[in-house]
């Protein structure tokens, strides 16, 4: 079975060698994310360099590169992966190490690309592609008084009402101090100091848990990104956390009576690694380049609600409003990175969540249990 597989991974690679020479293949996640990546720098960068950038869907992780390399039988050429997998697949030579400074281009105005960058990378394999929130947001329906800030989340005595929460600990941990009086700090920093020292993370859950089961308020846990604003549409709860794109698709495309509150909102990001020995790895790292240029990260905006990578990004779209496919909504206002919506963020933690996440799993489904 072993020798069948590298066969067929060896006549796989061999037919895309046949039918598209020169062309740069990018491994994604599918669905309306790709076609942003597609439509908004891959079409543009293809055109620009004169090659193919074709793009795949793939289920993440790393198990399907490193079987690729095994066999002998590399066809992937970037990748769009977590942070997580960039230090792992750095660590055992899967992906090539960048210059930052050196291979990627600087912003318009002359700024090196590692200072145009909204935050640090993971490892040397990863360059920023999107930064995404996990923010919350609410039915206008439902008061006449707004909420504002993360407190109100919690605020069930002046808000009342169900809330929907995510079915894991992720960022329910660091909003719930946030809301109890802990300073977030730079990105979050002073938040996982505090999760980090005894008794932190027993505070948040207990925060978590008076929420769920006060009488005027409740819980709902939510498992897949559509569920927030179906919720909130279907007047099961009142305020939801989710992702910032599900909930700009729900008031945008569908009308919905949903409004965002960026305060206390948590960024995640997503990374794209160059793979080693591609079958066009001199290609793909030049268009690797100009996808995350300043203005090709900005083009991705114009299909989908996340964030730029490239802070450059930002004064493109003003410039450039309404930046929306639509051709009448302002992008900007609704970007994370959005300098009104960082007032007080958190940078979701990957290592602290691999160093302690199974542990506050734990910790978490036994609250759970006892609702």
């Amino acid at each position: 079975m072993r020798k069948l597989s590298k066969l067929l991974l060896a006549l796989t690679f061999a037919l895309s060698i046949t039918s598209s020479s020169y062309a740069v293949t990018v491994a994604s996640w599918g669905g309306a994310y790709t076609e942003s990546q597609k439509l908004g720098y891959g079409d543009p960068t293809a055109k620009a360099l004169g090659i193919d950038i074709n793009w795949v869907d793939y289920s993440g992780g790393l198990s399907e590169i490193k079987a690729q390399k095994e066999a002998g039988a590399i066809n992937w050429d970037i990748m769009d992966v977590f942070a997580s997998d960039t230090i792992v697949g750095c660590d055992e030579g899967l992906f090539v190490e960048f210059d930052f400074d050196k291979d990627f281009p600087a912003a318009p105005d002359g700024t090196p690309a590692s200072e145009d960058f909204f935050t640090s990378m993971p490892s040397k394999c990863a360059v920023g592609n999107i930064l995404y929130s996990w923010n919350y947001a609410y039915n206008s329906e439902a008061w006449n008084k707004k909420p504002k800030t993360i407190k109100d989340f919690f605020n069930t005595k002046r808000f009342p009402g169900k809330r929907a929460i995510y079915k894991s600990a992720l960022t329910n941990i660091e909003i719930a101090l946030a809301a109890d009086g802990v300073k977030m700090g730079q990105g979050g920093e002073l938040i996982y100091r505090k999760l980090e020292a005894d008794g932190g993370v027993d505070r948040a859950i207990a925060k978590i848990k008076s929420l769920c089961t006060d009488p005027k308020g409740g819980c709902v846990f939510w498992s897949a990104g559509a569920q927030p604003p179906e919720l909130l549409m279907s007047g099961e709860v009142v305020m939801a956390t989710g992702w910032n794109g599900r909930f700009f698709n729900a008031t945008i495309g569908e009308g919905a009576p949903i409004v965002q509150v960026w305060d206390g909102q948590g960024l995640d990001y997503e990374y794209f690694a160059l793979v080693k020995g591609g079958p066009d790895e001199a290609n793909a790292k030049k268009a690797l380049a100009m996808m995350t240029n300043t203005e090709m990260l900005a083009g991705s905006a114009k299909y989908i609600a996340y964030a730029p990578w490239r802070k450059s990004s930002i004064a493109v779209m003003e410039a450039g409003e309404p930046w929306y496919k639509d051709g009448k909504t302002n992008m900007v206002p609704h970007m994370p990175t959005a300098p009104a919506n960082l007032k007080k963020y958190f940078l979701v933690n990957a290592e602290f969540w691999a160093d302690n996440g199974t542990e506050i799993g734990e910790k978490w489904e036994a609250m759970k249990a006892g609702l």
